[in-house]
């Protein structure tokens, strides 16, 4: 459905306006490969520390395991951050063609 006129006036507007703010382009979030680094070794220290805490203790085995899921949650956020940024990288025919794929008839 195509817009009307008054809706391209608007999106022309917001357009200019983003297009005017400086601060636009840096209000984006990045992912940095340090932070991944360092939620991965996390997330395997945190593995290891449940693992030799259960000879220990349960207690310690328990935060080894709460640290775990911590980290995982954290780590998956960044990661699902990397596949946004690397699918808006993607050109508007890759989109469409992903869109317009039909399966073979059987």
């Amino acid at each position: 459905m195509p817009l009307s006129e008054d809706e391209q006036r608007i999106l022309r507007q917001i357009e200019q306006e983003l297009e005017a703010d400086p601060t636009f382009s840096e209000r984006g979030y990045r992912v940095s490969r340090k932070r991944l680094v360092l939620l991965t070794f996390g997330l395997v220290a945190g593995l290891v520390l449940t693992v030799a805490g259960l000879a220990v203790s349960f207690w310690l085995a328990f935060a080894g395991f709460i640290g775990v899921l911590v980290m995982a949650v954290l780590l998956e956020q960044e990661v699902r951050v990397v596949g946004r940024e690397k699918l808006g990288n993607l050109p508007i025919n890759a989109w469409l063609a992903g869109a317009g794929r039909q399966r073979p008839s059987e």
